[in-house]
Order: C-alpha cells, then sequence, then structure tokens
C-alpha cells in the first residue's frame, strides 16, 4: 500500500462504523452551539454584566444571548450573580467547570490560526 501524502490520512479498511464518544456528543451539544464558545471566551477573562457581554458579541440578540447564558447556567458553567444597586444589575462569571475550558478553547484559538487563514481581524487589531 503507498504511503500517504505529508498532511493526509490514509485510507482505513472497510469495517464497522465506530460511534462517536458520549462524552464528545454531550460537549458539541452544549458548545457547539452558535454563540456559546463566544460567550465563554467572553467570560474568560472576568465576570461581565448582561449589556456588556452583548456588546462583546456583535450581531447577537438579547433573547438569543439569555438563552445562551440559561443554558450555561444549567451545565454548571455559569453563575448569575444579582448586584442589588440601585440600579439592579446582573453578572455572569464562569464556575470551575467553566474556567476549565480555557486550555481547551487556547487550542482550538491556535488551531484556528494555523488552519483557518483569511479571517479578518477585528478593525484596529491588526494581526501579529
Amino acid at each position: 500500500m503507498p504511503e500517504p501524502e505529508p498532511g493526509t490520512r490514509g485510507t482505513h479498511e472497510a469495517g464497522p462504523c465506530q460511534q462517536v464518544d458520549d462524552g464528545m456528543t454531550r460537549v458539541f451539544q452544549l458548545l457547539g452551539k452558535r454563540w456559546t464558545g463566544l460567550i465563554v471566551a467572553v467570560l474568560l477573562q472576568h465576570p461581565v454584566h448582561f449589556a456588556d457581554l452583548r456588546r462583546a458579541i456583535p450581531g447577537i440578540s438579547e433573547r438569543m444571548l439569555s438563552d445562551r447564558l440559561t443554558e450555561l447556567g444549567a451545565a454548571g458553567l455559569l453563575v448569575r450573580q444579582v448586584d442589588e444597586g440601585p440600579p439592579l444589575r446582573v453578572s455572569y462569571g464562569l464556575t470551575e467547570a467553566g474556567a476549565a475550558l480555557e486550555p481547551a478553547l487556547d487550542e482550538l484559538g491556535t488551531w484556528a490560526e494555523k488552519y483557518l487563514p483569511g479571517t479578518p481581524p477585528c478593525p484596529g487589531h491588526p494581526r501579529e
């Protein structure tokens, strides 16, 4: 059998198809939803108020942000803290489990820089 080209995978012998790992399925059911990874990435920096979080993620609606925050809270990745004020303000921060995603998200960012070129940088932030 010839050697596969560098950077490609060789063909596999025909056989039964393997199922996706249950843990991986659960991860992507949660983090694979649009906006969820971006919310976690913003919250890795520090706890944020709802309005600031919405401004940090252009294009997300208030309803979608609220839904995703509820899902992350139900999954045990996020805590909601009410600051009595006045005025009453709500901030969101990551739990220990949510903060533990940082190395994985850093690796995904590194991978994206290498394998998903052509993404324009944020305005005013030149690429390194």
